[in-house]
């Protein structure tokens, strides 16, 4: 298990990835375009990867620009292995590097990943969107 950057040449599989899960799925997959993840993980923020045998099976990416996380996905058969709490890691403990103002998330729910932010230590705060549950990471509960 490899855990790394994302680079451009991610996109195809982070798509395979995004379009495979069982939540929180895209209502339209054409709305997020290899062009929208390449400008999130080179101009926005960042995103990683996690690879099994050189296929991608987990992602995530921060926004810096709106301050929030874009994406955290994990393909449904690595889920439960401790990809997503890794990935997680990672992206909050860079995004908090290089600012410390809140990050904020929106997720479906009654989902695996209401349950997984809640339990990482989210805080809900709202609603965002189409009536998606509106988290929110400050830097001094992240440090903790």
């Amino acid at each position: 298990m490899i855990f790394r950057e994302a680079t451009i040449e991610d996109i195809k599989q982070i798509q395979i990835v995004r379009n495979s899960v069982k939540e929180n799925i895209l209502s339209n997959p054409e709305s997020v375009t290899d062009e929208d993840c390449i400008e999130y993980i080179t101009q926005r923020g960042k995103g990683w990867i996690c690879e099994i045998d050189k296929n991608i099976v987990g992602f995530s990416i921060v926004d810096l620009k709106e301050k929030n996380i874009w994406a955290l996905f994990i393909k449904p058969e690595f889920e439960k292995q401790g990809i997503g709490r890794k990935l997680h890691k990672i992206m909050l403990d860079w995004y908090f590097e290089q600012i410390r103002t809140n990050v904020w998330l929106g997720t479906s729910p009654n989902t695996r990943a209401e349950m997984f932010y809640r339990k990482m230590g989210w805080e809900e705060i709202g609603t965002h969107g189409d009536g998606e549950i509106k988290f929110e990471m400050t830097y001094e509960n992240w440090m903790l």
